[in-house]
């Protein structure tokens, strides 16, 4: 018998006396521990003589826009209550248990009441500034909680405010914050278009997703961030080398430049050397140089109502809930597309006849295009539109394949000569698509959804594109405010995809307002 078998025959008796284990019942004697981890790169260690208590800094221009925003929300606030007070029954005093309050005071305290719940909420975070419905949303839920403040505290006073009056406030309050707002982030979204108005951010990881995401932050303004300097984890680079313009230098060089008083973000662009207990360390590492540390979600093309963080005793567990495509949320949706296609058909039949009159006088065919589409769950159904083509123009798409601009299996031409005089105008407008109400209205549509696609279309479908059809098609949506023909092919799927999963009514609201603005600016529309 060999050392080595004596050895092993030695441990496994010992094994069996501790564990109490007949001689019949083979014993595992358990792996050897695993090996320590390798000490991290000194860039990622904590430094306590760096450490200190100041947070984030908070850039010049982010100071002057939330100044800009106090003093937006006061003024519609105290206009709207001011508007409320006059015009139902002019200003008068209140009593309040029995006591007599100016007027000039209880107003006053609506406005404090209704500023506090804006800053309560958080509706001026930068985290949702020009991102989103969530602003709008905090906005809307402030005003409520405003609302129901002040009425609680008149019922309980036995203050007799006038209904008219707090009606008349709230309402046009409400209406005059959100457009304010959204006036304010076309104007935030148009000085980070032009360079300003954004964070200085070091960018972190291995060369290809570092240049993923450097593309992504420039093409999408929104996001806000301004690239300063890129750390690569995976290559050394030389020095004064560059992607993209942008400098790039090594990991141990990151915390040092963190430090640097015009940096306010580090981003992370994949993974780190070390894993999860290297990031960790790198948020010790930055503890003292004032910055935010920005880490990228797996959870991609989730919208954030979807996840749920849910903290149990140093166990952080992320709860994801998966899509529905029926229920209460869908019955509502239904009911809103009821609505807005019935008004819709109302308001516009005036235009509605005017177009038909010009395309019947263009060239005397037929005024409406029925055309076969492929809807919610792969059913067939007839889609309404203006006639914008010839009569012929189907028997002649076969001669025209050459010369397809589109993206994917979409068919596409800037100068398409099937289209009439009418058309173009019709096309540039978008107002072909009027007549897809009547589809909404019928439910083989939705107000919002994804593009309603061709037979032919769909029969290329391959793998996930296939979930587009799980929602119902729509007149408007992502796709359509996005870009439109200008979208390649895997961008316009991605849209419609994040759609059918994360849809919401408030975000088809955003969806709609921006529809206004799309069609005002011709973006895509030929």
């Amino acid at each position: 018998m060999t050392a080595e078998h004596g050895a092993t025959t030695h441990a496994r008796a010992a094994a069996r006396r501790r564990t109490g284990a007949p001689r019949d019942v083979p014993v595992t004697t358990p792996a050897a521990p695993p090996a320590p981890e390798a000490p991290p790169p000194h860039a990622l260690r904590w430094d306590p003589a760096r450490m200190h208590t100041r947070g984030p800094r908070r850039p010049v221009w982010l100071v002057r826009f939330h100044a800009l925003l106090i003093a937006n929300d006061t003024a519609v606030v105290v206009a709207a209550t001011a508007l409320g007070a006059w015009l139902w029954g002019g200003p008068r005093p209140v009593t309040f248990f029995g006591a007599p309050v100016p007027t000039v005071s209880w107003l006053a305290a609506v406005v404090a009441i209704w500023l506090v719940a804006l800053a309560a909420v958080r509706s001026r975070s930068e985290l949702i500034l020009a991102v989103g419905v969530t602003e709008l949303q905090r906005v809307l839920n402030a005003s409520v909680f405003a609302l129901a403040a002040v009425m609680s505290t008149a019922y309980l006073g036995d203050a007799q405010i006038p209904r008219g009056t707090l009606a008349g406030a709230f309402g046009s309050g409400l209406l005059g914050l959100m457009v304010t707002r959204l006036a304010w982030r076309h104007r935030l979204i148009a000085w980070r278009a032009g360079g300003r108005c954004k964070r200085n951010a070091l960018l972190v990881g291995p060369h290809r997703d570092v240049v993923r995401l450097l593309g992504d932050l420039r093409r999408n303004h929104r996001a806000g961030f301004r690239v300063v300097g890129i750390a690569l984890t995976d290559v050394d680079p030389a020095p004064d080398a560059r992607i993209d313009d942008v400098e790039t230098f090594g990991l141990e060089e990151l915390v040092d430049r963190a430090h640097h008083p015009r940096v306010t973000s580090v981003v992370l662009a994949g993974d780190l050397p070390g894993g999860r207990a290297a990031i960790r360390r790198l948020g010790w590492s930055l503890e003292g140089a004032a910055t935010e540390l920005v880490l990228p979600s797996r959870l991609t093309y989730v919208a954030g109502p979807r996840i749920h963080l849910r903290p149990v005793e140093g166990m952080p567990l992320v709860h994801l809930s998966l899509p529905t495509y029926t229920g209460v949320a869908h019955v509502a949706k239904r009911g809103v597309d009821v609505v807005v296609a019935s008004l819709a058909l109302v308001v516009l039949l005036p235009a509605l006849l005017a177009v038909a009159v010009a395309i019947k006088l263009d060239d005397g065919g037929p005024v409406l295009f029925r055309q076969e589409r492929v809807g919610n769950r792969e059913q067939l159904f007839t889609m309404y539109k203006f006639r914008t083509m010839v009569v012929d123009a189907e028997a002649r798409l076969a001669a025209l394949q050459e010369r397809n601009q589109g993206a994917g299996v979409l068919f596409k031409m800037t100068d398409d000569p099937r289209v009439t005089r009418v058309g173009r105008v019709l096309r540039a407008w978008s107002l072909d698509e009027l007549p897809q109400f009547l589809n909404a209205l019928l439910g083989t549509m939705s107000v919002v959804g994804p593009r309603p696609p061709l037979p032919r279309e769909v029969a290329l479908y391959d793998g996930d594109v296939h979930r587009r059809l799980l929602s119902k098609p729509g007149i408007t949506g992502l796709w359509q405010v996005s870009g439109r023909s200008d979208l390649t092919w895997e961008e316009s799927v991605q849209l419609d995809l994040s759609y059918v999963e994360n849809w919401s009514l408030s975000g088809d609201l955003m969806i709609i307002l921006r529809t206004f603005r799309s069609v005002l600016a011709r973006a895509g529309a030929y």
